[in-house]
């Protein structure tokens, strides 16, 4: 599955500068004006997974193929975009396309680059931001209703259904909260998600700080931990039909501190020299790392792999996940013939050295057509059509 997420923010927070940094490219234009970015510009990068190395390092295949996660860089909002302001309507109609938010935040002092409201103050532009994305949902379940209510009157049941979901949103979205919030059965999650909301989408704030305070954080950063901390001391008490088997309570937004101006040096920098800039930092590994694994865990999702002689490959799909379907990623046809598939844990794979001592070790395993995909399966499908 390709997983694309929308960098968003307020203008001059380093959206542009950590879009190129991430992509590795100079296709944002990172300026110190707001509405630098007007079209929004996309790209690929390869998701970093180690254990996709240590199983090409004895399979010894053609090709090595990491799964790939897209990054949007989607215009800067400002007050009023709900209403049109700036570049709002463009902004609106470009996140609602992505899977998941990257909201940006500027968590640094510099006199030289200019901020669109009066002092930084990250917590209160997530507010700005989630405000205006509140009301645009607002105004599009309004303008949906009145459709929906002749529906009902005319005995649609399918239409009843979705018109208590979108009350369910509204009353959420009047309190001044986001319909993410909302705690929604496992049977109507999928008829909730297709009501397109902006603030239904997972949320990860991204604290772009000072050079000085990309290892721990800052007084800006701490204000949003603490921001997103309460949020999921306050979450609503669950309804009476989340006691169903599966219901989980709505996931707080995910936060991860990051230095722009930083990611942005080491992407400038060869492969070898990486490494010891980061430990002259007192940072363990690259800040895109630990944005894909934060983004992986706010939308569950997990990787499995295959390998043979042509090549050793990542995959994404999302957690619970079956095997038919797991299958159906590589190839439509692997999930229309499914017959069963080989499973080897990752650490087994690994530990004993490849397939065939997994096998010889009773570690290989036939699963059937229930079988939930694990994160780190090493898979083998095998098919019919």
């Amino acid at each position: 599955m390709s997983l694309r997420c929308g960098i968003v923010g307020l203008p001059n927070v380093g959206k542009s500068t950590l879009f190129n940094a991430l992509t590795r490219t100079a296709a944002a234009q990172a300026a110190n004006y707001p509405f630098c970015t007007i079209e929004p510009n996309t790209g690929e990068v390869a998701v970093p997974d180690p254990r996709l190395d240590k199983i090409a390092a004895i399979t010894k295949p053609a090709a090595v193929v990491p799964t790939r996660i897209g990054f949007v860089d989607i215009a800067g909002l400002v007050r009023g975009a709900s209403k049109g302001e700036g570049l709002g309507n463009q902004f609106l109609g470009h996140i609602r396309e992505v899977d998941a938010i990257i909201h940006v935040l500027r968590c640094f002092d510099d006199p030289d680059v200019t901020h669109v409201e009066a002092a930084i103050d990250p917590v209160a532009d997530v507010a700005t931001v989630e405000t205006e994305l509140m009301l645009a949902d607002m105004e599009s379940l309004e303008r949906r209703v009145e459709p929906l209510e002749k529906r009902v009157r005319g005995g649609d049941q399918g239409s009843r259904h979705t018109l208590e979901l979108m009350q369910t949103a509204l009353d959420f979205l009047g309190e001044g909260k986001p319909a993410r919030l909302a705690w929604i059965a496992d049977d109507d999650k999928a008829a909730f998600k297709a009501l397109n909301l902006l603030t239904s989408k997972r949320m990860l704030y991204v604290c772009n700080v000072d050079e000085a305070s990309a290892a721990t954080g800052n007084a800006y950063s701490r204000t949003v931990e603490a921001m997103v901390a309460d949020e999921a001391r306050h979450h609503a008490p669950p309804p009476a039909h989340a006691t169903a088997v599966g219901d989980a309570h709505p996931k707080p937004p995910g936060v991860v501190v990051i230095s722009a101006a930083i990611e942005a040096e080491i992407a400038q920098l060869p492969d070898a020299e990486q490494r010891e800039y980061l430990e002259a930092l007192g940072l363990d590994e690259p800040g895109l790392d630990r944005l894909i694994r934060a983004g992986y865990d706010l939308l569950d999702l997990v990787t499995f792999f295959t390998t043979g002689p042509k090549e050793a490959r990542a995959w994404t799909v999302t957690r619970g996940t079956k095997a038919p379907q797991a299958a159906g990623v590589i190839h439509t046809d692997f999930e229309k013939g499914f017959i069963r598939a080989q499973t080897i844990a990752y650490d087994d794979f690994v530990g004993l050295g490849g397939e065939q001592a997994a096998r010889d070790a009773g570690k290989a395993r036939d699963e059937g057509k229930d079988y939930v995909v694990r994160d780190g399966d090493i898979l083998l499908f095998k098919f019919n059509v």
